[in-house]
């Protein structure tokens, strides 16, 4: 019973640290340092009429299906680091994977999307 306790408290105490590594994704706070000291670019992923409803300041708007195409016309230096976001963080997830196969090596998910980007009091604007 004790080393169940234990355990359930370790995963607990670990939980978004773990779930956040699973996702691969950069935390809201170390996105802004990248954009702030590296000249990030943050790429919304999500459709345009969930774009109009509000999003990150500064995010330009990619949908998913369109990132191949529209990718490497917004962001000629494959260099810089390139955040993607959504709505919940599944989506840029799966964007950054596209986004790297693109020759983008910097290229990560927004840990937790526009709904951690918000926790953390971060600016969003509508369209």
């Amino acid at each position: 019973m004790l080393v169940t306790v234990a355990v359930a408290s370790a995963l607990a105490l670990f939980w978004p640290t773990l779930s956040q590594g699973a996702a691969g994704g950069v935390a809201p706070t170390d996105a802004v340092l990248l954009i702030n000291r590296e000249k990030a670019v943050l790429i919304d992923v999500c459709e345009p009429h969930e774009f109009a409803q509000g999003h990150a300041i500064g995010s330009k708007n990619i949908p998913l299906a369109q990132l191949e195409a529209q990718l490497p016309n917004m962001v000629k230096n494959k260099s810089v680091p390139v955040i993607l976001v959504c709505q919940a963080g599944s989506r840029a997830s799966r964007a950054a994977v596209q986004a790297k196969k693109l020759g983008y090596e910097r290229a990560q998910a927004l840990a937790g999307g526009l709904k951690a980007w918000r926790e953390a009091s971060l600016p969003t604007e509508k369209a």
